[in-house]
């Protein structure tokens, strides 16, 4: 009698440990696809994003930037390579670098534009003819 009870209570909980286990995967997928998507926005996205930045910053490099490396060195940019930068830190001083060793550029070089250069017309400005001209007073 006994026996029969244990394999009762035995068969009851094992179908109840079944049904429990397909139900309780859903909500785990969701927390894992959940931290999936927080890492994705606050991890792999931002990281993303920098490294594109860098790529450009080093892309529009130019001669006369002036620039600081990883090293902390400061210069200016005096010939920009395919894959280094030559970058003059004193008068009589030049030191090339790899172009992934250069962590900022402080002060880009103005770029000139053709419509800039060119001058804008004045417009004139006349004053009414009937306004009388003050006196300066406070003139000595």
């Amino acid at each position: 009698m006994y026996a029969n009870i244990l394999a009762m209570g035995a068969t009851t909980t094992g179908t109840t440990a079944a049904a429990d286990g397909t139900t309780s995967f859903l909500p785990t997928l969701i927390i894992f696809g959940a931290i999936i998507l927080i890492f994705y926005f606050l991890i792999i996205r931002p990281q993303k994003k920098k490294e594109k930045e860098e790529k450009e910053m080093l892309a529009a490099m130019k001669k006369g930037d002036k620039i600081v490396t990883i090293g902390g060195i400061r210069g200016t940019v005096a010939v920009v390579k395919e894959t280094t930068v030559i970058i003059k830190v004193d008068d009589n001083t030049r030191i090339e670098f790899s172009k992934n060793a250069i962590s900022a550029i402080l002060d880009k070089k103005p770029e000139k534009k053709a419509a800039e250069t060119v001058e804008k017309p004045v417009e004139k400005v006349e004053k009414p003819a009937a306004e009388e001209p003050q006196a300066e007073e406070s003139k000595l």
